[in-house]
């Protein structure tokens, strides 16, 4: 186990960040890949840590350029963990065609774009891992909830897919659908709720980084729901 090489997209993020850091306390190599330019509070380029700065994800070429940054460092990659992506509340009576655009780009394409970037490097570990981020919201969407679940919705076929592409090559796909993720931001825009009924970021990065192992070997094309108590 110790050693193994994994990208984690999104790392500034809540998720991210704690996903990267339990992934450093396995002894695992990791890269945080992130849009912003500073890196995640605690984290700096180490011997066992490269911070990858300012990617856009939704840019094929900018993905490629971030995985080989990864590979020239460590000189593999065994997993990808794709968990940059974005959220809007927004009804569709009212609400801008833009931010369908926007949450596709933001959850459908990072994945997409990540995960074919990384491919040729999975094949080659014998052990390769995708790990997406889709949502439970998206089994059945909700007011308001449209574009985001469409979107997610997109990720969950991505991971189906690429697991029955990849299956031959020993490279497993799957995804977490969390439900709500207790978050300072989902805490403010929701601080009337029941938090403790919430999935804790710890919890779902223990469930993110066993399909991310050499162990989750026999899983793949799975969409494993990881909803606490909502």
């Amino acid at each position: 186990m110790a050693g193994r090489i994994v990208a984690v997209t999104g790392a500034s993020g809540a998720l991210g960040s704690v996903v990267a850091r339990a992934a450093v306390e396995r002894g695992w190599r990791v890269a945080l890949i992130d849009h912003g330019r500073e890196p995640p509070p605690g984290f700096t380029d180490s011997e066992d840590v490269l911070v990858v700065r300012g990617v856009d994800l939704t840019d094929a070429e900018q993905a490629m350029m971030a995985v080989q940054a990864v590979v020239s460092r460590f000189g593999g990659l065994d997993a990808v963990l794709n968990i940059a992506g974005g959220f809007r509340w927004e009804a569709i009576d009212g609400g801008s065609s833009d931010t369908w655009d926007r949450l596709y780009r933001l959850n459908v394409l990072t994945a997409l774009h990540a995960s074919r970037a990384a491919i040729p490097h999975l094949k080659a570990s014998g052990s390769g891992r995708i790990v997406n981020v889709g949502a439970n919201g998206a089994v059945k969407a909700a007011h308001g909830m449209g574009a985001y679940a469409a979107s997610k919705a997109g990720v969950h076929r991505l991971t189906e897919a690429l697991a029955e592409e990849l299956k031959a090559d020993g490279v497993t796909v799957n995804a977490v659908l969390p439900s709500i993720i207790d978050t300072p931001a989902n805490r403010g825009d929701m601080p009337d709720a029941d938090f403790g009924a919430w999935v804790r970021p710890e919890d779902l990065a223990a469930v993110i980084l066993f399909l991310a192992s050499e162990e989750a070997r026999a899983v793949t094309g799975a969409l494993v729901p990881v909803t606490g108590r909502v």
